[in-house]
């Protein structure tokens, strides 16, 4: 029997990648999706596999997941039979104490713990009976950084399978509003471009990513095994030069300062650049184009000193000098002229860059160390805890110092804790082709200081996470969270004061930037400030040592446990069903390359094969499996403000309908951000007779919606191909301000799929048959898989998704379209294009002006029934004829 392995990664807010060699006729991923949720830059995502073995035998199945280095995981579930099987966060040494009693009893262990780029690795197995399915579910939480300017979410997606039911849901909330939201990567060109719809309102941004099977088998990067390629998010806030953005809710707040428009501060930058014999070959090249163009980007009010070193130290100048254009010339002459040679003095090397430094005192400056190097010292002063001495003693806090380590051969620890205690980072550089740009992209991060001696203050506050910080930088972003002193808001009174050139500035206008929750069951900040405050008593255990260094990794212990992050200090321990062994999941270190314990299974691919989550079949074990994983307790995603919406907001991690046609249509495709056309009643409006129906058009770049009210329980088109038999239509109910009671789709004149809010029915020439359960459903060209709440259409490369939601205890339905082809000639609703208008008066009345005419408006609102909680929008009201650009008439149809 062939042995089958499936892998899925995920990254940077978010990585998912999947990768398996499958026999289809053993096992099948019927449903793979990935649910993201970030609210206030807290990165919460939910990964959802659902396996089902196709053999007549007993498989073991194995889930193996990557995430994120700077993410916890929380929470790790798995139901089989009905059974949920839950992980549980323990202490490491007592969860490696269950693992190692297993190993020592024979049976096979499958823990691999690995740390690359950017990932690590968790991985666990079960054993699933003939015939039956296991459903996995990863969570895991992450604080999205600040970098250049943005936040970005990516998605690595490589299922070397096409998956009937894959999804990506990125939700985003920002109290400050989202100032620009795009999607990058080869995910979102060409063939896929379509399977892709960008949302964005105001303080909400949604984007969702729904290949469908055919699609994942025909776009530039796909083939049978799937899609192979990047899905990027990336957006920013709003900012002013306030004090920011503060969040409270029961006791806990979480503050993020990052102001704009400021001016920049001049630097007085060292580069301390190892040129010893171990930097041979492409590493020296690497180092030599990189340091000429960040050479090139200096300002001309910087001071800068370039020091090379091996055994020996080498200037170029022996003092700081002005980036004038003929001194970086003949800095880049230097540069070019570095060679490769000896052993390495790191202590040496790094006490003359601060001896630069500080002979150079300039006000009004901010003052920068870079260190980098690819390897331990070898020569000189050699012991680690003495030059990390030395260097603390010569900064003496004056200026933070950034260590980058180049390749694996360097002691990273070592680096980190140098950069820690010196107020900056460590960043490890990777030995690629790109390793050029890596250096550049670092330096671009630190190039332009806009504060120094910043220090957060916050009276009537406590446990507070780190309050002061060096310098700020321009694109970046300072967080702090802690907790509100007796929960009394009204004492509670934050404020930043740092230095801005010459000038000591305060920030203290809280007035239009602090917002509570309202509620105590919203433990989304609570979370956060556990987070931060984990990360950083790691950060300080390594720094320290004896008494003080047990104390902290007690309290940072103790907090991992309480809320449930697997973290260096603490590891998960998954339950099993009877007969099977429990597995253990460690977080690994920085550094530490790849880890294993005990025993690999052999059909694990090794070297630079894919790794991430893999779901793998193999003859049933003897003893039993083994390996690593964890959990928490339930906590509301988004952050709710009520029980009820908390509870509503749950809904987004729901198991879903599925409804797939494999209609042989066009493979041409284009960008296309999709209307979603949604409805509800007017926030304030008493329902009326005859009914009235609210309608959402959403806008591309627009600062409102535009909506519309229909009247009546009529029949609507929502979407009809006139070049393919693919038409939507749909019934209103008879609920004032309800939705549709019936959608029927017609995929050719004798095969149509009718939706109620209680079963399918599917027509197949003269063939009927009414579905209400799960089981899979199959005639002709359509397929469906019926989930809880919504019901997923794919006809070749058209997708669309049927949400059911309820109001005032009715149930209604609501169509989105996820994708449409290339062709221009779709009619109906849902293709209306994102309208476009422009503002061209406010008083006494406002009016709009779209396509060249002049059309009054009024402020109001509406839900978005597009989603799966829908948040209510506000919109500019207009008729129907007016938004819709042409007669209402035109969409009215007389039979469904």
């Amino acid at each position: 029997m062939e042995r089958a392995v499936v892998q899925i990664t995920l990254l940077g807010l978010l990585l998912a990648l999947v990768t398996t060699l499958p026999n289809k006729d053993d096992w099948d991923i019927y449903s793979f999706h990935i649910n993201s949720t970030v609210s206030s830059r807290y990165a919460t995502t939910v990964i959802t596999s659902r396996v089902a073995n196709r053999m007549d035998a007993s498989k073991e199945i194995e889930f193996h997941v990557q995430i994120p280095k700077n993410a916890f995981i929380s929470k790790f579930r798995m139901f089989i039979d009905g059974q949920a099987y839950d992980g549980i966060v323990k202490e490491k040494e007592q969860a490696q104490q269950q693992y190692t009693e297993a190993v020592s009893r024979g049976e096979s262990a499958g823990i691999v713990s690995s740390v690359g780029r950017t990932m690590e690795e968790f991985k666990t197995s079960v054993t699933i009976a003939a015939h039956k399915k296991v459903t996995f579910e990863l969570t895991y939480e992450e604080l999205l950084k600040r970098k250049l300017g943005k936040y970005e979410l990516q998605i690595h997606a490589r299922p070397m399978q096409p998956v009937k039911d894959f999804k990506v849901d990125v939700y985003i909330h920002e109290r400050a509003s989202i100032n620009f939201l795009e999607v990058k990567g080869r995910l979102s060109t060409n063939a896929l471009a379509n399977a892709i719809t960008k949302t964005h309102a105001d303080k909400q941004a949604w984007v969702y990513f729904y290949p469908t099977e055919d699609q994942q088998k025909t776009c530039d990067s796909c083939g049978e095994q799937g899609l192979n390629g990047d899905l990027v998010i990336v957006y920013d806030v709003n900012r002013d030069n306030s004090l920011g953005d503060i969040k409270t809710s029961d006791g806990y707040f979480v503050h993020h300062f990052a102001p704009s428009s400021l001016p920049r501060i001049p630097k007085n930058v060292v580069f301390v650049i190892d040129q010893s014999g171990s930097m041979h070959g492409r590493k020296i090249q690497q180092t030599r184009i990189a340091l000429i163009h960040i050479l090139g980007d200096l300002a001309e009010d910087d001071f800068f000193g370039l020091i090379t070193f091996d055994s020996a130290v080498f200037h170029w100048k022996r003092e700081l000098v002005q980036a004038t254009q003929a001194n970086v010339d003949s800095a880049k002459r230097f540069a070019q002229g570095i060679m490769d040679r000896g052993a390495t003095d790191i202590n040496k090397a790094v006490l003359e860059g601060a001896y630069m430094l500080n002979a150079h005192p300039r006000e009004g400056s901010a003052s920068i160390l870079i260190l980098l190097t690819d390897g331990d010292p070898t020569t000189g002063v050699t012991n680690l805890e003495a030059i990390h001495s030395n260097v603390r003693q010569a900064i003496a806090g004056k200026f933070p110092l950034y260590c980058l380590g180049f390749g694996f051969d360097v002691n990273f620890e070592f680096l980190k804790k140098m950069s820690l205690q010196n107020s900056g980072v460590a960043r490890r550089i990777y030995e690629d082709s790109d390793a050029d740009l890596q250096l550049k992209g670092f330096y671009e991060e630190v190039a332009t200081p806009l504060l120094t001696d910043v220090t957060m203050i916050y009276i009537g506050g406590t446990n507070l996470t780190q309050t002061n910080f060096s310098q700020y930088y321009n694109g970046s972003e300072i967080v702090v969270a802690g907790q509100i002193t007796d929960n009394d808001i009204e004492t509670f009174n934050p404020q930043v004061v740092a230095i801005s050139g010459t000038k000591r500035v305060t920030f203290s206008d809280t007035n239009a930037t602090t917002e509570s929750t309202g509620t105590s069951s919203d433990s989304h900040i609570q979370r956060v400030w556990a987070y931060l405050t984990v990360k950083q008593l790691l950060e300080k255990e390594l720094q320290l040592s004896g008494q003080e260094k047990e104390q902290v990794k007690k309290e940072a212990l103790e907090l991992s446990l309480k809320y449930s992050f697997v973290t260096p200090l603490t590891s998960m321990v998954v339950t099993k069903p009877p007969g099977e062994d429990t597995a253990v999941l460690h977080k690994p270190k920085e550094g530490g390359g790849v880890s294993s314990y005990a025993h690999r299974p052999s059909s694990f691919p090794r070297g630079g094969g894919s790794s991430g989550y893999m779901h793998r079949l193999s003859s049933f074990p003897v003893g039993g499996a083994s390996g690593y994983v964890h959990h928490s307790p339930s906590f509301p995603v988004g952050g709710a403000k009520k029980a009820r919406k908390q509870k509503t907001q749950s809904r987004i991690w729901d198991t879903e309908f599925l409804l797939i046609a494999g209609a042989d249509l066009d493979a041409d495709y284009q960008d296309y951000n999709t209307v979603a056309a949604t409805m509800s009643s007017p926030a304030a409006t008493q329902a009326t007779v005859p009914l009235s129906h609210r309608f959402l058009l959403k806008t591309e770049n627009q600062s409102l919606p535009l909506c519309f009210d229909v009247t009546g329980n009529i029949r609507l088109k929502l979407l009809h191909y006139p070049n393919r038999e693919l038409s939507m239509n749909g019934e209103l109910d008879s609920v004032a301000n309800g939705g549709f009671t019936k959608i029927i789709i017609h995929f050719k004149s004798d095969q149509h799929v009718e939706v109620d809010t209680s079963e399918i029915t599917v027509r197949d020439g003269e063939a009927l048959t009414r579905h209400t359960g799960e089981e899979l459903i199959t005639a002709g060209s359509v397929t469906v898989i019926r989930r809880n709440k919504e019901v997923d259409v794919a006809a070749g490369d058209v997708r669309i998704i049927i949400l059911t939601h309820e109001k005032d205890g009715k149930e209604f339905l609501w169509p989105v379209l996820r994708q449409q082809p290339s062709a221009n000639n779709a009619e109906g609703i849902l293709a209306l294009k994102p309208p476009v208008y422009e503002e061209v008066q406010q008083t006494p009345l406002t009016k709009l002006k779209i396509k060249d005419q002049e059309v009054d408006v009024t402020r109001s609102s509406a839900a978005d029934y597009s989603v799966v909680s829908p948040p209510t929008l506000d919109c500019w009201l207009m008729s129907a004829d007016s938004a819709l650009q042409t007669r209402l008439d035109d969409f009215i149809v007389t039979q469904l």
